[in-house]
């Protein structure tokens, strides 16, 4: 028995709506990064970019547990002496709620050359307005 491996030519990409609203940060995430990377489909190749186009909407609407609005911090440094920035995940979300769940799904996708391209593939709207309709996305099942 032989393994089929694709290349990027024969790769079928679908579109999907994720809701967020009232749904945890982190296992949303995860189901997300799933679709995007394509290990939902049964010719899943690794080394190839097989995943499919993911549109979240209701992004201020997600669900942190415990007290991580006000305890979890998002880093980011200017390379430069004092340029270290701290910001809780309430500031980050009072300024731009879609922040939040675009570093989340970034977070669990593989760090490699295929992470930016998976990255052009979600679109995160804070709303429930996406100007997808015409791709014909269905609902993402198992979230």
């Amino acid at each position: 028995m032989t393994t089929t491996l694709l290349s990027k030519n024969g790769v079928n990409r679908a579109w999907y709506v994720a809701d967020a609203e009232g749904k945890t940060l982190g296992r949303f995430a995860t189901r997300v990064a799933t679709v995007l990377m394509g290990k939902h489909k049964p010719d899943y190749t690794p080394h190839a970019d097989t995943g499919d186009f993911v549109v979240v909407t209701n992004a201020a609407k997600i669900h942190l547990t415990g007290k991580k609005w006000a305890k979890k911090e998002y880093i980011h440094h200017s390379q430069f002496p004092g340029g270290l920035r701290t910001r809780t995940a309430a500031q980050v979300h009072a300024e731009n709620p879609t922040r939040i769940v675009e570093a989340a799904i970034k977070g669990m996708l593989p760090t490699n050359h295929l992470r930016a391209s998976r990255m052009k593939r979600l679109r995160v709207f804070a709303g429930e307005q996406h100007g997808h309709e015409a791709q014909k996305a269905k609902p993402l099942a198992g979230i």
